[in-house]
């Protein structure tokens, strides 16, 4: 086993010295390894497995090193990042700066139970009240309505604005695919559908792939909201990688497109027995499109249907994937196998409460608050923030929390890329640091305000 200061047996594998400025004294060779920093140069042909001891805030930590592997005869040793110890409650400060969290919550510990967790909540919060469900549909109807008017109305230079609103105001029916918005399951399939119609998005399709992004959340290859990139697809094909890193890096705001592509169109992604009620669905978004799309453009030309549908369409899709990436995503905040995932964990730790400008929660019905809309999806929207408090008082330590800033982004969308066991993301310019312009591109340029 080599190790920092030798080997136990076999051929001498050496660590480079540090000049100033960082760069090795033993540079000799690029590194062409995994990671393209503290590599061992000169290394012999073969496999090695590195260990050495790293500092982080003056506490030692005794880590492996990631596999050498072998590329084109070279040899390269790469030092991970710490995987996050959360029980030292100087460094989750620490790490919630860094990141751009206001609390890095402590760890869950195994033997709590996502039921333990439900039975603490007041039996009220579960409640249905008519009165406030239609009182939500009318809030986005009437925003939604009010923004097509601004848009019509304004002119050219504030209709970013105009698409803005209108495009946050059409984010309802939430409720009604988690049942949690009528008694009555008929009149809440209706709503739904109705809701998701204009977005071209089919309803049950949807449902049913978000249920099972609740009953899996950040479980690998079960979560159907997003997955982390596998080193595999990286390594398949460079046309592949440079797509992915793209899609990971500067646009992933908007992958949400991608995934409603993949995911709600596709009648073989569904079991048997629900598939009558998906063709129903995608029948309902057909019909919108064979109909309102050319009344639209008959109105208002190829511009009317760009300036009133597809503007507002890509803010709405910008939210569906922020919400996800800064609910579920944090360099601290893993994706388990199914034998290791922990159903309290995953919605309690691994689920992030993020503060908005007040004008976007009001229109996006508190889904902010996403801890207890996690912890069970049978609670109303109006309910969440009761909610909330009551998480807040009984399992407080345990949340994470941040406000909307440039930091919290920029670090979701420069460090949370390939999956693995130990560091939880590996970014994608530690991997394929020359096709990894686009990421060093947002880690240059974006703003760093937390």
């Amino acid at each position: 086993m080599a190790t920092a200061s030798g080997v136990s047996a076999g051929p001498v594998l050496q660590l480079p010295s540090r000049r100033a400025g960082g760069r090795s004294a033993a540079s000799r060779v690029p590194a062409k390894g995994l990671l393209p920093w503290r590599t061992a140069a000169g290394a012999p042909a073969g496999h090695f497995s590195v260990k050495r001891d790293v500092v982080y805030n003056g506490r030692s930590y005794h880590h492996q090193f990631l596999p050498l592997k072998q590329r084109e005869g070279l040899q390269a040793a790469v030092m991970p990042v710490t995987a996050p110890i959360l029980d030292d409650e100087g460094k989750r400060k620490q790490m919630a700066e860094d990141y751009g969290f206001t609390q890095i919550g402590e760890e869950l510990p195994d033997n709590i139970t996502l039921k333990d967790v439900m039975d603490t909540l007041p039996k009220q919060v579960f409640e249905i009240n008519d009165l406030k469900a239609w009182t939500s549909v009318l809030i986005s109807v009437t925003s939604y309505a009010l923004g097509l008017f601004f848009t019509a109305k304004a002119p050219w230079y504030l209709l970013p604005l105009a698409w803005a609103w209108t495009g946050t105001a059409v984010t309802g029916g939430h409720d009604c695919a988690h049942k949690s918005f009528s008694r009555n399951k008929l009149v809440e399939d209706i709503v739904g559908t109705l809701a998701f119609m204009p977005l071209i998005y089919p309803y049950e399709p949807w449902r049913f792939k978000h249920d099972r992004h609740h009953a899996k959340t950040n479980m690998l290859q079960e979560d159907t909201a997003w997955q982390p990139v596998w080193q595999k697809e990286i390594e398949s094909s460079p046309l592949l990688r440079k797509a992915i890193i793209f899609g990971y890096g500067p646009i992933r705001p908007w992958m949400s497109i991608a995934h409603w592509l993949i995911w709600h169109f596709d009648l073989k992604k569904f079991r048997p027995n629900e598939v009558p009620r998906v063709k129903i669905s995608l029948a309902c978004v057909f019909a919108f499109m064979a109909i309102g799309w050319p009344l639209i453009i008959l109105k208002s030309g190829l511009a009317g249907w760009f300036k009133f549908w597809f503007m507002p369409w890509m803010v709405y899709h910008f939210w569906m994937s922020t919400f996800t990436m800064v609910h579920h995503t944090a360099p601290h905040i893993p994706f388990k196998s199914s034998e290791e995932w922990n159903a309290a964990q995953a919605q309690l730790n691994g689920t992030v409460h993020c503060n908005y400008p007040r004008w976007i929660e009001v229109l996006c019905h508190d889904i902010n608050v996403h801890v207890p809309h996690h912890i069970s999806p049978r609670i109303p929207s109006y309910n969440l923030r009761a909610a909330y408090e009551s998480i807040k008082q009984n399992w407080g330590k345990y949340v994470n929390e941040a406000n909307w800033n440039w930091r919290l982004m920029k670090t979701i969308l420069t460090r949370c890329h390939v999956y693995d066991k130990e560091r939880y993301y590996v970014p994608f310019d530690e991997l394929a640091p020359e096709e990894s312009q686009p990421i060093k591109f947002l880690r240059k340029f974006m703003p760093d305000y937390a």
